[in-house]
């Protein structure tokens, strides 16, 4: 059975919807490979709480890592990495500076990379 127009509306609104105090939307992909299930599952426990529901960021507290500045040419994967194992001095927005992430490993780091680039994707930022 194919969805109707008012549930295809619905699941693309679900899917592009903007939290409160979020400071970009951000298009879901419809869905992710197991590494990326594992980063998304990774970033909600170490990220989320900063840079705010799937990268989206958070008014006054974090930047959306779904933006065109975390473009992979402009911050390699390691760029991820580095920040969350050293912290990173504040230099393309003004929340102050990012701490070091304690208690998460580089695997980790990089299944959460993983994620953030699939979302990064599907909002057309290569």
């Amino acid at each position: 059975m194919q969805p109707t127009h008012s549930q295809t509306s619905t699941q693309t609104d679900e899917r592009m919807a903007l939290p409160a105090g979020a400071l970009a939307t951000v298009r879901l992909p419809p869905s992710f490979t197991e590494q990326e299930q594992i980063g998304k599952r990774a970033y909600g426990a170490a990220c989320a709480t900063c840079h705010g529901v799937n990268g989206q960021g958070q008014d006054g507290v974090a930047p959306p890592l779904v933006h065109k500045i975390y473009e992979p040419g402009h911050h390699g994967d390691m760029a991820f990495v580095l920040a969350a194992q050293n912290g990173v001095r504040a230099h393309h927005w003004k929340f102050g500076n990012m701490p070091a992430v304690e208690g998460v490993t580089r695997a980790e780091v990089l299944n959460i990379v993983a994620y953030i680039r699939a979302l990064q994707r599907e909002n057309g930022i290569n």
